[in-house]
């Protein structure tokens, strides 16, 4: 693999006490071109601007995917990432329904694993915060045409973050919509495609003015069930069973939220993966068996829930803390990812920078 390395750090402008999610990004990135039919050696680079031609097929078409993870500090000579088979999974998952070629696993960690190490001092030391990590894969091919394009670019950039939410681990609210879907059957919603977003942002800015957080979505079908919220995936607690949307083509299969089932079944809890009706949700409430309701995502990790509307109604739990079982769940994931618990599951891969 080819390295570059950056002449001019700019980590020491970085206020690693008051990070913004998303905003300041660290010296290296990868790229890595597909074309003749095949992916080319990766290569490490400067973080930089690139430059492309305007008739770039991904800027037409959307032909393009991406992935979310985080790299978490242990201590000096050790860096987590978590689930990484995981991630290369759905990537290639996601990049199958685009018509994008899939790349190794090799190529995947290989990579992922010598910028971690080039970066590392990058990744916060601080419990709560991290080094998001970045994939994406774009139609670079100069060429406009609605079809499949023949020449692509995988990239990874990477940024120290805090918490997602602005609410950061106090619960947040949501808001159903009637007048906007995410996703429908036999489309591209279990991808993480990132068209898939940009159609979201409109419902999601209209939620925020009325002032919630982020909208919770509902099938494209019967506007009914409970899908998914706009970044994370979501759980209900009701009478000691923790329930969650079962995958199906709509709802984006969430790295943690695989954790959290798998977590929860093992604690001997009742999982029960179905579909789940807004209004069972509201009737039990009403009726006084509704215990938690909490997102997750790789982002917030795990984010409670202490406010729902829908259609002039009003669900509120506790707003100004998290249930005891989201907070369970919260530190069990958060201290494998940083090395504060064992990881009897090997979903942590350890990446040695000393």
């Amino acid at each position: 693999m080819e390295i570059t390395k950056t002449q001019n750090s700019r980590i020491s402008s970085v206020d690693f006490d008051n990070l913004e999610f998303g905003r300041m990004f660290s010296d290296h990135m990868i790229d890595m071109s597909y074309k003749n039919g095949a992916w080319q050696d990766p290569q490490i680079t400067p973080y930089a601007p690139i430059s492309f031609h305007p008739s770039m097929h991904a800027l037409h078409y959307g032909q393009a995917v991406f992935e979310g993870m985080k790299a978490y500090y242990v201590d000096d000579e050790t860096i987590h990432l978590f689930r990484l088979d995981d991630h290369h999974e759905r990537i290639s998952n996601s990049s199958e329904r685009l018509c994008i070629p899939k790349m190794s696993k090799d190529a995947f960690v290989d990579s992922l694993e010598e910028l971690i190490r080039l970066d590392h001092e990058w990744v916060p030391k601080k419990f709560g915060h991290a080094l998001y990590v970045r994939p994406f894969i774009f139609a670079s091919e100069e060429y406009i045409a609605a079809r499949a394009a023949k020449e692509y670019r995988y990239m990874v950039i990477t940024s120290p973050v805090a918490a997602y939410y602005k609410e950061g681990f106090n619960p947040v609210s949501l808001t159903t919509t009637d007048d906007y879907v995410r996703a429908v059957k036999g489309g591209t919603g279990e991808a993480k495609a990132a068209g898939n977003y940009g159609g979201s942002f409109l419902p999601a800015q209209k939620a925020q003015k009325e002032g919630y957080t982020q909208v919770l979505w509902l099938d494209a079908k019967e506007n009914k069930y409970v899908e998914e919220v706009g970044t994370m995936n979501i759980f209900f607690k009701i009478d000691g069973k923790l329930i969650t949307p079962k995958l199906g083509g709509t709802v984006l299969p969430g790295i943690t939220r695989r954790s959290v089932i798998a977590l929860a079944k093992e604690w001997n809890v009742d999982v029960e993966e179905r579909r789940i009706a807004i209004d069972e949700v509201f009737e039990a409430h009403k009726n006084g068996t509704l215990e938690e309701i909490f997102g997750s995502g790789t982002a917030a990790v795990i984010s409670p829930v202490g406010l729902i509307h829908h259609k002039g109604n009003t669900i509120e739990l506790d707003r100004e803390k998290i249930g005891p079982f989201a907070q369970k769940m919260y530190d069990t994931i958060t201290g494998i990812q940083y090395g504060k618990l064992d990881d009897p599951y090997g979903w942590v891969h350890p990446v040695k920078v000393g």
